[in-house]
């Protein structure tokens, strides 16, 4: 008999404040952020909220391109 396999997610998730440091902001902006659905988030069985390591950096990227193109101006 075979077990079906299961697709488990391998990314890391990032807890608030290593994304805090990524951009250099305040933890509670972090949850500002997830609450207003600027980032996603997912919430662990105890309540926490984590942060797909992808999408933060892709946050990042486009953010850090934003900036690079006001600046040119």
């Amino acid at each position: 008999m075979s077990i079906p396999h299961t697709r488990q997610s391998t990314e890391r998730l990032l807890t608030p404040g290593e994304v805090a440091s990524l951009f250099r902001v305040d933890p509670k902006t972090v949850t500002r952020w997830a609450t207003a659905g600027r980032i996603g988030s997912i919430r662990t069985p105890g309540g926490h909220r984590r942060f797909r390591e992808s999408e933060v950096q892709a946050l990042l990227a486009t953010l850090t391109t934003e900036a690079s193109t006001a600046d040119a101006r």
